[in-house]
């Protein structure tokens, strides 16, 4: 059971890093083309935020696989942010998330700080927290589906995009079921059942082509 562990941890940290890494493509082609056009950067601010969220539990649980994938995440989303900053043309609406993603980072800092006496209670505190933003985070493609179902057409679906996230959601849930950690594995296996009802659209309504709107997509969605 321990190397079963063990590998689990090392596939897990792997895959979610090649996750995050998604981002480095599309942040290219923003140098490439001095322009992120009409594409959002709030996917790149949710990330160091849920990041940064997960960091901070990790360090409450002393679980060191948390951490250390998290510190990588939060590096990237941050570059990806100071990316998107430069070569953006609405600087300050960009700023304004950035600050309230920030600001919600500090306060929940914050509520933790208050409940440092009592672990149990911060660790349930912010593992609430981190649920709640994550599971935000996994609902943002629902407009998405809506637009595959009412053009009975998959191509605006970023295919490996979701596989990658089903198979890394796959794997902290079963991580946080060995840990018997709830809070792993609550919005895990949300993101188990939304990767798998994109997949079954594939089936549903096959691509015929993949449209230009399909990139745009994987912009909007990369985390």
């Amino acid at each position: 059971m321990v190397d079963f562990t063990s590998t689990l941890e090392t596939c897990a940290v792997i895959t979610t890093v090649l996750q995050f890494l998604s981002g480095l493509p599309i942040c290219q082609q923003y140098a490439r083309n001095k322009s992120t056009g009409d594409s959002s950067g709030f996917p790149f601010i949710c990330g160091f935020l849920s990041c940064s969220l997960w960091l901070r539990y990790g360090t409450f649980t002393n679980e060191n696989i948390v951490v250390y994938v998290n510190i990588i995440g939060a590096v990237l989303m941050f570059a990806y942010s100071l990316t998107y900053y430069v070569f953006t043309i609405n600087k300050r609406n960009f700023v304004k998330q950035f600050v309230g993603a920030v600001l919600a980072l500090c306060f929940s800092i914050y509520l933790t700080m208050g409940v440092e006496e009592d672990p149990k209670v911060a660790i349930d505190t912010l593992g609430y927290i981190c649920c709640i933003v994550t599971v935000c985070f996994f609902a943002a493609p629902l407009t998405v589906l809506l637009h595959v179902i009412r053009t009975k057409s998959a191509e605006s679906l970023p295919l490996p995009l979701i596989a990658t996230s089903f198979v890394v959601s796959l794997e902290w849930l079963i991580y946080g079921i060995i840990i018997k950690d709830p809070f792993i594995q609550l919005p895990n296996f949300l993101g188990c059942i939304l990767s798998l009802s994109q997949l079954s659209l594939f089936v549903c309504y096959p691509p015929k082509v993949y449209s230009s709107f399909a990139y745009k997509a994987v912009e909007q969605d990369i985390y």
